[in-house]
């Protein structure tokens, strides 16, 4: 008896560092910085730029801007968040090919939903495919690259 409480305790004083390494090194994943991206439209072009994506609440979150040449009157800023779940970072984490979803609303309350795919170069960088579903028939497409700070 005395020896299975005591084989259950190292047992389950073995799985704490565990999770506490696990979250250490999601730790590292707090911040993400995205490289300013581009994509042609007809006659003009999308210029896409965010400051550093912060992880709040299992979703990483940023502000944009959306510079669009030469049509300015169509340009716009607002908030993007990307659902990030642990699981998601832990798989990025070893190498994987990640698919992600999220939503962008810019200041003047349109909602667009976003779509993308992460290919990982090491542990802390890759490159980007995001979809911007700006209507049912028009998505923007850019091609980009991430840093994990």
């Amino acid at each position: 008896m005395l020896r299975g409480l005591l084989l259950l305790g190292l047992v389950l004083t073995a799985g704490l560092p565990r999770g506490r390494a696990e979250e250490a090194g999601l730790a590292r994943y707090a911040q993400v910085e995205i490289a300013p991206t581009r994509t042609s439209i007809y006659i003009g072009s999308v210029s896409l730029t965010m400051p550093s994506f912060s992880r709040q609440g299992g979703a990483y979150v940023s502000a944009y801007a959306a510079k669009v040449f030469p049509y300015f009157f169509y340009n716009e800023q607002g908030t993007l968040s990307i659902e990030a779940p642990d699981a998601l970072l832990a798989r990025l984490a070893r190498g994987e090919t990640v698919e992600f979803t999220g939503r962008a609303v810019s200041a003047g309350g349109e909602e667009r939903r976003i779509a993308g795919k992460a290919t990982p170069r090491d542990a802390a960088t890759g490159s980007l495919k995001v979809r911007v579903f700006v209507s049912r028939r028009i998505q923007l497409i850019f091609n980009t690259t991430y840093r994990f700070r």
